[in-house]
């Protein structure tokens, strides 16, 4: 059933990932705290959840003694958080801090640091019996905005009827992306939803025929197998030099995007060789913005994500791992 509609409103949590703190672990020593042991607590957008729990599950696999206490909030609360909650420590997000928020934490003698770990791409999916295969930027801004509210304005003779628009939550990055970068800052219409999950979007978009979700693409791959790694399987590919070959979940169709410029029949899809090459329109950076000194758990973790295994996980995903190129292998 669909939730509550999209309104466009950040409001600042500074004290939301507090709660977090209790967990600590009482009575440890700060002498036994270093880049492999101790406790940190990371505030994560929503929007890349599933990207980071991969992350923090196998590096704690791989380092016992180290924990990473994670909240998954809209993008704005993250910030608000590592700005004003001394227990955060990190943060995902897909922006980098400002200048004048990186001095504000430089000033407090947190010692920010901030580095892109990836790209994700923004899926735009539909309903396996939808017959929509493709959709153009152009006309996804028009059924953003409530100009186009049938599929039959998409695509002469398709007969799934009115057009809901599906997202993940309210004041969330994609949100955010959609509305900056293909509404121009306007406003969207009334057939625009949240579901308060990214699960929940795939979930509505296999149940209703005329669904359209926009959601980050990492929430929708898979390996062509379709098998679920074990943490232990995910820390062992994190060490090879292979390429994984990715698909998409089997519950929702993908939609191939047409950018401007481009002719019917030439969209692409959110596979990692056209989100490197740009062929593939719709995408955002993952930022990861790290306090504190360089030895402390915190900084360890930062190190991980960045390193060769932390960007072999994000590849295993089907985010764009920022420091690595794929191979373009059988992506069609």
């Amino acid at each position: 059933m669909l939730k509550k509609k999209i309104t466009i409103a950040m409001a600042g949590a500074a004290l939301a990932v507090s709660a977090v703190s209790c967990k600590y672990k009482v009575g440890q020593d700060s002498s036994s705290v270093s880049a492999t042991a101790g406790v940190t607590v990371m505030a994560c957008d929503e929007s890349f959840q599933r990207i980071m729990e991969q992350e923090i599950n196998v590096f704690e696999y791989q380092y016992p003694n180290a924990t990473i206490l994670s909240r998954f909030l809209p993008e704005q609360q993250c910030i608000d958080s590592l700005l004003h909650t001394n227990n955060t420590k990190l943060a995902v997000t897909s922006r980098p801090l400002t200048d004048a928020e990186m001095r504000y934490l430089e000033l407090r003698k947190r010692q920010p640091r901030s580095k892109m770990v990836a790209v994700d791409a923004i899926a735009i999916i539909a309903n396996k019996d939808n017959p929509v295969n493709e959709i153009s930027v152009s006309d996804l801004s028009k059924i953003l905005s409530g100009e186009i509210t049938e599929w039959k304005w998409v695509e002469p003779g398709n007969k799934s009827g009115d057009i809901d628009i599906i997202f993940d939550y309210n004041g969330s990055s994609t949100v955010r992306y959609m509305t900056d970068s293909i509404m121009d800052g306007h406003p969207f219409g009334k057939n625009v939803f949240a579901q308060n999950s990214n699960a929940k979007v795939v979930q509505t978009v296999s149940q209703r025929k005329g669904a359209l979700g926009i959601i980050g693409v990492s929430w929708i791959s898979s390996d062509l197998k379709g098998v679920r790694m074990s943490t232990e399987e995910l820390s062992e590919a994190s060490q090879k030099n292979d390429t994984t070959n990715l698909g998409f979940s089997p519950d929702i169709k993908v939609l191939a995007v047409t950018a401007a410029g481009q002719l019917p029949g030439e969209g692409k899809k959110p596979y990692q060789a056209y989100i490197f090459d740009g062929s593939y329109p719709l995408y955002r950076p993952i930022y990861l913005t790290v306090t504190g000194y360089k030895n402390a758990t915190q900084s360890g973790f930062f190190t991980f994500v960045t390193g060769f295994a932390g960007q072999k996980l994000i590849q295993l995903t089907g985010a764009l791992p920022a420091a690595m190129h794929p191979r373009i292998v059988n992506v069609e």
